[in-house]
């Protein structure tokens, strides 16, 4: 695959995508309201971290010197007040300048329209968490079934389209989102993976607990080969927690490692792309491989 061919899968959504032609634009019309920052409360089931990072400082920094240079995009709340659907990052970079307000434009989105757009705004960032992007994309997801969106392909793939990513690893994002969050933590921290962290979401919450306490317990690193015995018995219902512990704790089976040089890696992918994007586009490869064999 060629660098240009790996940049062309990537599409960057504008604001003109993402919230129609004549909005967001100067001179569109639209009136950018002054709201207190009291009255602006978080999305609900809002997937994405608000931290105190080094980014968050440039963020402040640049609020103190220019102010919000783009208003967030809030809605009418029914107890008052309103919701945020762009802007969470801005909302608290406001509150640690010193404001007390925070420009926004005010839409009457539905709850599925405001999902979408959420999402969207946040999904390109380079620095997001996998539990974020799992748990983004189950909500873009959800919203797209029940506006009952049909485009040009699969509705995975639809999902996946502001990030540049295909259906196969939306789904592969989505079965990630139903694990516990003690077992997400531990795929934000590297200490179980992408691959073991799908084959146990398809076991019950219990089961799930089972491994979390396990994994704490021993410290162990779970292998695919473990996570898919794990993933076998637990759809047969055979699972329990002395199986688990048996499992995860037993000699593991030497494994074919691999691994790749960067060097050759980088002239198939931009320079913009992170380990995660390169990552999913070789298993997305591979996959389309093996399904010819």
């Amino acid at each position: 695959m060629s660098k240009a061919g790996s940049a062309s899968k990537v599409k960057i959504s504008t604001f003109d995508d993402l919230f129609g032609a004549d909005s967001n634009v100067a001179g569109s019309g639209e009136q950018v309201t002054e709201v207190a920052l009291s009255d602006l409360y978080e999305f609900k089931g809002h997937p994405f971290k608000v931290l105190d990072d080094d980014k968050m400082k440039e963020t402040v920094e640049s609020i103190k010197n220019y102010g919000v240079l783009m208003p967030g995009i809030a809605r009418p709340r029914a107890e008052g007040g309103y919701e945020i659907i762009a802007g969470h990052r801005r909302k608290h970079g406001c509150e640690l300048a010193g404001l007390s307000t925070m420009p926004v434009f005010i839409r009457n989105y539905t709850d599925d329209e405001a999902t979408v757009i959420m999402v969207d705004t946040n999904i390109q960032r380079e620095d997001i968490l996998p539990s974020e992007k799992a748990k983004a994309y189950a909500m873009k997801y959800e919203a797209m079934k029940h506006q009952g969106k049909k485009g040009k392909g699969n509705s995975l793939d639809e999902v996946g389209e502001a990030a540049g990513e295909s259906g196969k690893t939306v789904q592969r994002y989505i079965w990630l989102a139903r694990l516990s969050d003690e077992l997400l933590e531990l795929v934000d921290k590297k200490k179980l993976g992408l691959v073991q962290g799908v084959d146990i979401s398809f076991l019950s919450e219990e089961a799930q607990q089972w491994v979390e306490v396990v994994i704490e317990d021993s410290g162990v690193n779970v292998s695919t080969t473990q996570s898919a015995k794990l993933k076998e018995y637990g759809k047969k219902g055979e699972l329990t927690m002395p199986m688990v512990k048996l499992i995860l704790t037993e000699e593991k089976p030497k494994e074919r490692k691999f691994t790749m040089k960067a060097d050759r890696l980088s002239k198939y992918f931009p320079e913009d792309f992170s380990e995660d994007e390169i990552e999913n586009v070789i298993y997305g490869l591979l996959e389309e491989w093996q399904n010819k064999q």
